[in-house]
């Protein structure tokens, strides 16, 4: 099968988009330039489906990658027919792939191994003929030094047999179809380990039995989470007896001697080979399905919290809170350079908030200060109530902004790249000031799965997490679009067609030539030719530059359909931006042609209305309820002002302005069934929500939005 074959049967997109999609790939275009700037080419396909392409191309080279290594084997092995290489040739699926050359494959030492070389295989063939009428005596002519008896030369050849039925692909199958359907997945609890502290997460899991299909992947992962712990043992099961007599049914054609020991091989084969084998492939493939809607779950929050509101270029201070340590405070201006930093003691044990609050104000003066940005983390809402009482000379707003993966961040080589000569506390300080200007900016430089917002990430396949959420990362990036002037390396290298050596020497180029004036000066830096420019030019945004289309999201390649617009409506560029009503009145059909259409001139149209428009929110401020400081404050029935802050497929989690948050089940959502958390609440968003039940001893707070 050829690739585009292999890639329609997978999804139902058009035979042409997938074409020149797969030729546009080949061509080492990136998804988001061919999503924004090649829809003629594609048929408009958008992001998604042009990820989908990318996944399914994979996907067949890794199958013809293995058969290649099969086909190779097999010709080594001298057992390769034309019919096997035409069988081979035209599978399109992995497993049945490998049911393919599991006859052929190399294997350990195995009790059929030894069997052959003790000279039972003809004996085995004769069983498995079913014509012997006197097993017992035809079987003691295969006694020698290394089978004592006849029963032991049975037993080999039962072992014989019992390789050939694994090998069976129907038989396989046969196994296959209950495992897929009606296979159960059953913990129990390993009692050694009962009274574990780190084993009470896992207690709803001690004893429990559910469909494999039907299980939940958010369950199944905490499942196989906590037998990879040792807390719990995990088997799969279906109905044996019943698989048991479809086996016999596809084998067994006599009723004598050989069928006795036929059923004896059956039952061998089965539970040896075949249920400990398949059952790990359907676990196998549950985990993989698991993986994959968690991988999801993990993307949207990741592009939500990308996507998150910018407060913009306002000078900060920025705190990230602490007791013993004392709060380390630091001062930004509007490009996020850092001012100043001092460190300031207001809680116990030192509890010198005059002096703090002093400090704070004089600081606010000094670096006409903005907006406040307080961390989450540990003594977060002591600090926030001390900086609430405060009253400044100028209207400055305060932001609780979240600390996850900051300390990673403050750790990194970046971060000691960025600030060489401070050390971590004023780091994290940064990140978290920064994060509230542009969280998209700061968060790609933290490995997105320190961030906190996805669903037992560390249990999914972590080269599949890595590729989807740098996928999702460069999609954010690109959507917004960078300032080439301002950007750090980090942020560069998520840009279409530049990557980290690029983004390197994008910088160094800025360092010693100064601000770059327009994109063309771009194709000066070094290393970065033609094909780089023509993947990155669109994304980079070039403020205050002599021609306006360099700060939007306009390709250059199409500036020259802007300059015939502007001169048919007899004005400039520059007044054709923005202006609407000249806009609207333009006839694109005028300016179609061979390689632009009607897609990519709405594109420019709309771009033209807004040049550069962030699609971000602007952030707002919230302020918890001040009454509630830990969760012994908590009480059933209590409305609180929350920000959702985590999504899972079950449900999503509260921040109410305490170390835990509480979750919002999704049966507790709307008054409506939801099967899409992510349909009803996103990342950030500010609810009020009902506090349901409160379990102090194991920090569990149960909430609901569905009250009203």
């Amino acid at each position: 099968m050829q690739l585009l074959n292999f890639i329609k049967s997978k999804t139902n997109l058009p035979e042409k988009g997938i074409k020149n999609t797969i030729q546009l790939l080949n061509e080492d275009c990136t998804i988001p330039f061919i999503s924004r700037y090649r829809k003629e080419r594609t048929g408009n396909l958008d992001e998604v489906q042009i990820g989908d392409i990318v996944k399914f191309k994979s996907q067949f080279e890794e199958l013809e990658k293995r058969k290649a290594t099969i086909l190779k084997a097999l010709n080594e092995q001298e057992v390769l027919t034309s019919e096997l290489k035409l069988k081979i040739e035209a599978t399109t699926n992995l497993i049945v792939l490998e049911d393919i050359y599991l006859p052929f494959k190399k294997k350990r030492k195995t009790k059929a191994e030894t069997a052959r070389k003790n000279g039972l295989e003809p004996l085995a063939k004769m069983i498995m003929s079913q014509r012997v009428n006197d097993l017992d005596y035809t079987a003691s002519k295969y006694i020698n030094k290394e089978v004592s008896d006849k029963e032991k030369a049975l037993e080999g050849a039962r072992f014989i047999i019992a390789e050939w039925i694994n090998e069976r692909a129907d038989i396989r199958n046969n196994i296959r179809y209950p495992l897929e359907r009606f296979a159960t997945i059953n913990t129990k609890v390993v009692k050694a380990k009962i009274e574990e502290e780190k084993a009470q997460k896992f207690r709803d899991y001690f004893d429990w039995t559910e469909s494999l299909t039907r299980i939940p992947s958010h369950r199944l992962l905490a499942i196989l989470r906590a037998e990879k712990e040792g807390f719990i043992r995990v088997k799969i099961e279906i109905d044996n007896e019943r698989a048991l007599l479809k086996m016999e049914d596809r084998i067994i054609r006599s009723n004598n001697d050989c069928s006795q020991q036929l059923k004896l091989a059956i039952q061998d084969t089965y539970k040896r080979l075949l249920l400990p084998s398949l059952s790990n492939e359907a676990l196998n493939f549950s985990k993989e399905k698991a993986d994959e809607n968690a991988i999801i779950v993990f993307s949207k929050n990741l592009k939500q919290l990308l996507l998150g509101a910018p407060l913009g270029e306002k000078n900060i201070l920025a705190i990230d809170p602490g007791f013993r340590t004392g709060c380390k405070v630091v001062c930004l201006n509007a490009q996020g350079g850092l001012e100043y930093n001092e460190t300031i003691y207001p809680h116990a044990p030192k509890n010198d908030a005059i002096g703090a609050m002093k400090k704070i104000n004089s600081l606010v003066d000094a670096y006409k200060i903005e907006a406040i940005a307080i961390g989450n983390g540990t003594a977060s809402r002591e600090t926030e109530h001390l900086i609430r009482k405060m009253r400044f000379n100028k209207e400055v707003e305060v932001f609780v902004v979240s600390e996850a993966g900051a300390s990673i961040y403050s750790a990194s080589k970046i971060a000691r790249d960025e600030f060489p000569n401070f050390d971590v506390t004023v780091r994290g300080s940064v990140s978290i000031g920064r994060r509230l200007a542009d969280p998209l900016a700061e968060l790609v430089k933290i490995d997105a799965k320190s961030i906190g917002v996805g669903q037992y990430q560390h249990d999914v396949d972590q080269t599949k997490l890595k590729n989807a959420l740098d996928m999702v990362v460069e999609s954010c990036v690109n959507s917004v679009g960078v300032n080439i002037n301002t950007a750090s390396i980090p942020l560069l290298s998520y840009v279409s067609g530049i990557g980290p050596k690029l983004a390197e020497n994008i910088v160094k180029h800025r360092n010693e030539n100064g601000a770059f004036n327009s994109r063309n000066e771009i194709k000066k830096v070094a290393r970065l030719g033609n094909k780089a420019f023509e993947q990155g030019a669109g994304f980079l945004r070039i403020k205050n530059a002599k021609n306006p289309l360099d700060d939007s999201a306009v390709h250059p390649e199409s500036y020259k359909i802007v300059e015939k617009m502007a001169k048919d409506e007899k004005t400039t560029v520059a007044n054709l931006i923005g202006n609407k009503a000249v806009l609207q009145k333009i006839n694109l059909e005028k300016y179609i042609s061979a390689t632009v259409g009607l897609p990519t001139l709405k594109d420019i149209i709309s771009e033209l209305e807004k040049p550069g428009l962030d699609p971000r929110e602007k952030a707002k401020v919230f302020t918890f309820n001040q009454n509630i400081r830990t969760i012994n404050d908590l009480h059933e029935g209590q409305l609180l002002p929350g920000i959702v802050n985590n999504i899972t497929n079950f449900g999503c989690f509260v921040d109410i302005g305490i170390k835990e948050s509480g979750l919002v089940h999704i049966s507790n959502l709307t008054n409506a069934f939801v099967s899409d958390v992510s349909s009803v609440v996103a990342l950030h968003q500010q609810v009020i929500v009902k506090v349901l039940e409160v379990d102090v001893v194991r920090k569990r707070i149960q909430l609901s939005m569905n009250f009203k």
